[in-house]
C-alpha cells in the first residue's frame, strides 16, 4: 500500500514494473489523471524505439477502479486502448476547479470506450465533493456514440451528466439489451419519458438507482415496476414521488432494497408495502420523508411476521417520537442497522426500549443491533449511556451520538467496549470508500464480536465501573 500521488514521475515505471502480469483487479483511492494516462500508454517503462512498441503495463487487468482529479478524454482513450481484457471500468473524479477543454471528458472521449468490446460494467461519475460541477462537454451525442459500442453492457452508472436529456438516456436503454443494472445520479434533465415504453423492451432490470433525478414523478416508477425482477430500487432525493409510486412498488415480489429519502410519501403510502414487499425487504430507507409520523411503524410492521428486514433508516423525521421505537421493539424485527439521526423527538425512552428488545426467546436483550445512529437526537441524555453499557447491545459495533454529549462518558464507553466505534462528529456510520450501492451491500460481521468475547473472556468489571462513574458525574453536572 502506498500513496501514488507522492510518487516521483521519473520513478513511476520502476514502481509499476513490480506489479505481476497476473494481476486482474486494481483499485486506487486517488491517482492524478496525468499519471493514469502515462501508466497505460504503450512503451511506459521502456526505452522508446521506432521499431518496437511494447504492450501496456498490467496487460491482464479485468477490473479497474480509480478515483482521480479529472476524468479526461486522454485517460479514457489510453485505458480503453491499452487494456485488452478490461470488463469492469469504474472512474470517478472530484474536481477542485472547473476543468478546461484538455482536462475534461467530452463526446469524443465517450466514443473511445470499449474499443475491444469486452466491457460489461461501466461507471463514470463526477462527484461534487469540492465543487458543484458536472460534465459540461458531454451531451446526447456523446451517449449516442458510446451506446453504439456498448451493446453488450450489463451495468452502467452515469453520474453528473447534467446536459444529457431523455434522448441520450433512452438510447442506452434501447441499445443495451443485456443491461440489468442502471444507475443515474444528478440526471437533472431525465424525465418520465425515458421509461414510458420500457415494457416494450427486452430489458430485465434488477438494480435501478435514479438518485437526484428531480424531474421524475410517480409515472416513471409505475413504468419501472413492469420489471418484476427488480431487487434494488434507489429513488433518493426524487422529491416528486408520492404514495402512487408506493402502490406500484408494492407489486415487486423480489425487492430487497428500497431507498426513498426525501420523497413525498405518507404513512398511508407505506402501508401499501404490507404484507407483500415488506416481507422480502432487507433494507429500507425513508430518511427525510417529512410527512411520516409514528404511524409509519405500525403501517409497516403491524401484524407482519417472518420479516427479513436488517437495515432501517428513519433519520431526519421531525414527527418521529419514542412511541414509534416502542412499536418497533414490540414487533421483534431482527434489525442489524438502525439509523435515527436528526430526529428531535427521539430520546432516552427509545434507547431503553431497544436495549430491552428481545428478537426471540433464545437471544440476549437488544443483541441483534450492530449499528445504532442517534446523532443529534433531541432527547438523548446521560441516562441513555446507562443502557449502552454491558450487558445491553452486546453485538453493537457502531454508535453515533450528538457532539454535545459529555466527552468523559463517550471515552469511558469506548474503553469499556473496545469493539464499539463511537462517533460524535456526525459522519455516516459503516460506509466504505468503494461502497457502490448499485450492488446490494451488507457489512461483513465475520470478526469475533463483543458477545462472543464475553463468553470466552468474561467481563471487565473495572471498565464497567468507570463507565458508571462517568455517567454519574455527567448527571450531577446537569
Amino acid at each position: 500500500m502506498f500513496d501514488v500521488s507522492f510518487s516521483a514521475g521519473h520513478n513511476n515505471s520502476r514502481v509499476w514494473a513490480l506489479a505481476s502480469e497476473k494481476l486482474t483487479s486494481l483499485e486506487i483511492g486517488y491517482i492524478p489523471s496525468v499519471m493514469v494516462a502515462e501508466l497505460f500508454s504503450p512503451n511506459f517503462g521502456f526505452h522508446q524505439s521506432l521499431n518496437c512498441i511494447q504492450p501496456s503495463i498490467l496487460p491482464n487487468i479485468h477490473k479497474l477502479c480509480l478515483s482521480v482529479d479529472y476524468i479526461t478524454d486522454a485517460m479514457v482513450g489510453k485505458i480503453s486502448k491499452g487494456l485488452n481484457s478490461l470488463t469492469h471500468l469504474d472512474l470517478r473524479d472530484a474536481p477542485m476547479s472547473e476543468p478546461g477543454v484538455t482536462s475534461d471528458l467530452t463526446n469524443s472521449g465517450l466514443q473511445q470506450i470499449n474499443q475491444h468490446g469486452k466491457l460489461k460494467h461501466l461507471s463514470l461519475v463526477r462527484t461534487q465533493e469540492f465543487l458543484s460541477t458536472y460534465f459540461r462537454r458531454v451531451n446526447d451525442l456523446g451517449l449516442l456514440l458510446m451506446a453504439d459500442k456498448c451493446k453488450t453492457m450489463e451495468s452502467i452508472f452515469l453520474g453528473g451528466f447534467c446536459r444529457v436529456t431523455d434522448t441520450g438516456f433512452k438510447t442506452i436503454l434501447h441499445s443495451c439489451s443485456k443491461l440489468y443494472k442502471l444507475r443515474v445520479s444528478h440526471g437533472t434533465q431525465l424525465t418520465d419519458l425515458v421509461f414510458h415504453d420500457i415494457s416494450a423492451t427486452s430489458l430485465s432490470l434488477t438494480h435501478v438507482s435514479l438518485r437526484r433525478c428531480t424531474l421524475l414523478t410517480n409515472h416513471a416508477v409505475t413504468s419501472l415496476a413492469s420489471n418484476k425482477d427488480l431487487k434494488v430500487l434507489d429513488l433518493r432525493d426524487c422529491r416528486n414521488l408520492g404514495d402512487e409510486a408506493l402502490q406500484a412498488i408494492s407489486t415487486l415480489p423480489k425487492l430487497k432494497a428500497l431507498l426513498l429519502d426525501g420523497s413525498d410519501i405518507s404513512d398511508v403510502g407505506l402501508s401499501y408495502l404490507r404484507p407483500g414487499v415488506i416481507s422480502s425487504l432487507i433494507s429500507l430507507s425513508v430518511r427525510g420523508c417529512k410527512k411520516l409520523t409514528d404511524k409509519c411503524i405500525s403501517a409497516l410492521f403491524d401484524g407482519s411476521s417472518n420479516l427479513e428486514l436488517q437495515e432501517l433508516d428513519l433519520s431526519n423525521l421531525p414527527n418521529l417520537s419514542d412511541n414509534a421505537v416502542l412499536l418497533l421493539a414490540k414487533s421483534r424485527v431482527p434489525i442489524l442497522e438502525l439509523r435515527m439521526r436528526q430526529c428531535p423527538l427521539i430520546g432516552d425512552t427509545s434507547v431503553m426500549a431497544l436495549a430491552s428488545m428481545v428478537v426471540d426467546e433464545e437471544r440476549w436483550h437488544g443483541n441483534s443491533l450492530r449499528l445504532l445512529d442517534l446523532f443529534n437526537c433531541g432527547g438523548i441524555t446521560p441516562l441513555s449511556f446507562r443502557w449502552l453499557k454491558k450487558p445491553y447491545f452486546p453485538r453493537l459495533r457502531w454508535l453515533g451520538v450528538t457532539g454535545s454529549v459529555n466527552r468523559d462518558m463517550v471515552d469511558a464507553l469506548a474503553r469499556s467496549r473496545p469493539f464499539l466505534r463511537v462517533s460524535r462528529r456526525g459522519e455516516e456510520l459503516g460506509v466504505e470508500e468503494w461502497d457502490n450501492s448499485d450492488d446490494f451491500y451488507m457489512h461483513d460481521y465475520d470478526e469475533m464480536d463483543e458477545f462472543e468475547r464475553w463468553l470466552l473472556d468474561g467481563e471487565d468489571e473495572n471498565a464497567d465501573e468507570e463507565m458508571v462513574n462517568a455517567v454519574d458525574n455527567a448527571e450531577a453536572m446537569e
